[in-house]
């Protein structure tokens, strides 16, 4: 049976290793631009935009910031074009675009 497994040079326990299948720890896209796997580009359209703000809860990303209760331009370093926001904008605010 084996007891240890090697890491980077380290010795590690197997008894240490995190259970497969469980976060461990908070995410970390903050630290990444994951905007650069984006195919599709979401397009705020001001003049539509009713300051709803039913976009930003369902941005998955959130890529949508709200800075006192007013919806700003999207955050392109974390968005991945996903377009829930657009499905979801009641006013056509949104437009996705293909490329960047």
């Amino acid at each position: 049976m084996i007891t240890d497994i090697k890491k980077q040079g380290e010795d590690v326990r197997w008894q240490d290793l995190t259970t497969g299948c469980i976060i461990d720890g908070g995410g970390t896209a903050k630290e990444f631009n994951t905007g650069e796997w984006r195919i599709d580009t979401p397009v705020f359209i001001e003049d539509k935009c009713k300051q709803c703000l039913i976009c930003a809860p369902v941005c998955p990303d959130s890529s949508i910031p709200v800075v006192d209760g007013k919806r700003l331009d999207f955050d392109y370093d974390h968005c991945k074009g996903c377009g829930i926001c657009a499905a979801a904008c009641p006013f056509d605010a949104i437009e996705m675009r293909k490329g960047e």
